[in-house]
């Protein structure tokens, strides 16, 4: 529970902007590929967060 407060923004503002996304995403004249960029970024942000996190003890055990 580390970011609890950055879940919860992130679940407000998807909350906020889900029915314009949903709209976008589904709208016929729109581009083929709009649903793999929301994916792609889904991606992208969780292996930011990833990345951020502390090293395991894996790692560290790793690099002596």
């Amino acid at each position: 529970m580390t970011n609890q407060r950055l879940v919860i923004l992130l679940l407000l503002i998807a909350y906020i902007f889900s029915p314009t996304l949903f709209t976008w995403i589904i709208n016929p004249e729109g581009a083929w590929y709009r649903p793999y960029i929301i994916w792609a970024l889904v991606i992208v942000i969780a292996f930011v967060i990833q990345m951020r996190k502390k090293p395991s003890i894996s790692r560290r055990h790793l690099q002596d």
